[in-house]
């Protein structure tokens, strides 16, 4: 738990990263690293990014995730400059829209505690990665937006039904039909925020940090059986859920909870 070392995924002419990994005491901070492009995500990107959180949900020593972007923006969401080659008509669209929500939905599937810190620009797909994550930090001057409406984008299904789990039916319309940038107390009046910080990625580093102190294997089945409650009420796996309940209870953290509370003292949980 107390590795601390720095990765970078993917490297540019110039050897500039372009998505950086930081791991220190259980917590992965993952860099989405365009400051030039106010880190819009190209498709090699995207799907590169969602590999990323799939690799850290695999990885014991990490306990919980942090997404932030460099500079002044945290996600501009995809690079349209990109679009006249890899979405230039509707076979293209489909396999875009394919790898766009695979990024999405491989961020919503981790397993454990996952605060995306947003410190700028939030925009279009950035706003759904920001989603996927089960917290979002926003910085005092972030500013959002989906402006699908302005280039007659249809937002997709998943993207769409996080952001009405989030804000509800009318202010997602809102968000949908008008396309405007709303700020970062709008954004929390809406519920699409959970906090804001003036020094956001070291809010979310602070709040991650606590979590991963706690139980992997509570964390790990309460996010299951919440998001398929919210998500997939019909999809829930009552096999899954049982396997879960066993192997907390058979566990080695579960004797140390129980004896940590006994000694008065914090548990030392493992993950298993």
């Amino acid at each position: 738990m107390n590795a601390n070392h720095e990765v970078a995924v993917r490297a540019v002419a110039g050897n500039v990263p372009e998505i950086l990994v930081t791991k220190s005491d259980g917590v992965a901070v993952v860099v989405i690293n365009r400051e030039s492009k106010r880190n819009a995500l190209t498709m090699m990107l995207w799907r590169q990014l969602g590999e990323t959180f799939s690799m850290l949900d695999q990885d014991p020593a990490v306990r919980a995730i942090v997404l932030t972007g460099s500079g002044a923006s945290f996600c501009a969401g995809a690079d349209i400059s990109e679009f006249s080659q890899v979405r230039a008509n509707a076979e293209q669209a489909l396999e875009y829209e394919s790898t766009y929500d695979g990024c999405c939905d491989a961020i919503a599937a981790v397993s454990k505690p996952t605060i995306a810190a947003v410190n700028g620009f939030c925009m279009g797909g950035g706003c759904n990665v920001a989603m996927a994550c089960d917290f979002r930090f926003a910085d005092p001057s972030a500013a959002f937006a989906i402006p699908a409406a302005r280039l007659s984008i249809v937002y997709g299904v998943a993207g769409t039904a996080r952001l009405l789990n989030l804000v509800g039916l009318s202010n997602a319309k809102w968000i949908l039909f008008s396309g405007k940038r709303f700020d970062a107390s709008r954004a929390h009046r809406l519920g699409f925020v959970d906090e804001i910080e003036p020094n956001v990625l070291a809010a979310a580093k602070v709040f991650a940090a606590e979590l991963a102190q706690n139980a992997p294997l509570t964390m790990k089945g309460a996010k299951y059986i919440l998001d398929h409650l919210r998500d997939k009420q019909g999809e829930l796996s009552e096999s899954t859920v049982q396997r879960m309940l066993d192997e907390a209870a058979q566990s080695y953290d579960y004797q140390e909870g129980r004896a940590a509370f006994a000694e008065k003292r914090a548990p030392r949980f493992t993950g298993t």
